[in-house]
């Protein structure tokens, strides 16, 4: 049985996975009850599920559907820590847009 895709995205690609599951890796800069606001080359708004621990100014990988409003409702979450080179994150994700071929299937 084959598992679903989750395309590594950030903020510059919520648009093109409306109503989709991706993995987002981001900082945690804000947490409002059971929302959060996570920076990943732009500010996501995160919904937290139960299972959801996170900390501020943590590293979290957010395993999600993208909303219709550009939100992400969490399936998983990971808390990752502190010293994650964001910039090796985002070189990354360019990596799996420009390769996607062998990263998830697309209808372009």
């Amino acid at each position: 049985m084959a598992s679903e895709a989750t395309p590594r995205i950030n903020a510059q690609y919520l648009e093109n996975f409306m109503n989709q599951t991706v993995r987002i890796l981001g900082k945690v800069v804000s947490l409002h009850g059971e929302t959060a606001t996570i920076d990943a080359n732009g500010g996501i708004t995160i919904h937290l599920n139960r299972d959801s621990h996170l900390a501020l100014n943590n590293a979290v990988e957010v395993v999600g559907k993208v909303q219709q409003d550009l939100s992400i409702r969490v399936f998983q979450a990971t808390d990752f820590g502190t010293g994650i080179d964001f910039k090796a994150v985002d070189a990354v994700v360019d990596a799996t847009h420009r390769y996607k071929e062998i990263f998830y299937e697309s209808n372009d």
